[in-house]
């Protein structure tokens, strides 16, 4: 059995899109970690950080990458789930963990009128480009491949089905 794979990266950068093109070619199941945590709290990321704050969704992140272990899926982690240590060991510990390195701009692009992202609705491009800036060195470090942004979905789906079958 291969062991799960997760995508990590700014917001906007493919994790998603990505994602589900890989798991087809895998043959393995897509979770979009933020919809994964949602259906387990019975509540949307918005109203978890307003009822039960940042904390208290960071730990449900630790817990929801630990489930992997043991587990086949190509996982779609949230912008901010693998900037943590103990999350970042917690997705190696359980697969592979792969940055998806998109430019700044071409993110910016894919986000910045989407009233599903608050972070991203609410802040002006400057304040996502220092944003951008501040979690890039923490993607690297977190990750033990890193993927071209530029490249199609499929290219990239193809490269990270190359990462996944290799022992």
């Amino acid at each position: 059995m291969m062991k799960s794979v997760f995508l990590c990266g700014f917001m906007g950068c493919g994790k998603s899109t990505v994602g589900k093109v890989a798991a087809g070619m895998l043959g393995m199941q897509f979770i979009d970690l933020d919809e994964f945590i949602e259906q387990q709290e019975g509540m949307t990321i918005p109203v978890i950080f307003s009822k039960k704050g940042e904390k208290y969704f960071r730990k449900c992140e630790t817990e929801a990458i630990a489930q992997f272990e043991g587990h086949s899926a190509v996982v779609a982690t949230g912008g901010g789930a693998l900037l943590r240590e103990e999350n970042a060991a917690a997705a190696q510990k359980a697969g592979k963990v792969i940055f998806i390195d998109t430019d700044f701009d071409t993110c910016y692009e894919r986000i910045k009128d989407d009233p599903h992202r608050p972070i991203a609705y609410n802040s002006t491009k400057e304040q996502l480009r220092e944003r951008f800036e501040q979690r890039r060195p923490l993607y690297l470090a977190h990750s033990q491949f890193t993927l071209n942004g530029a490249l199609s979905p499929a290219q990239m789906a193809a490269e990270i089905k190359k990462i996944a079958i290799k022992k």
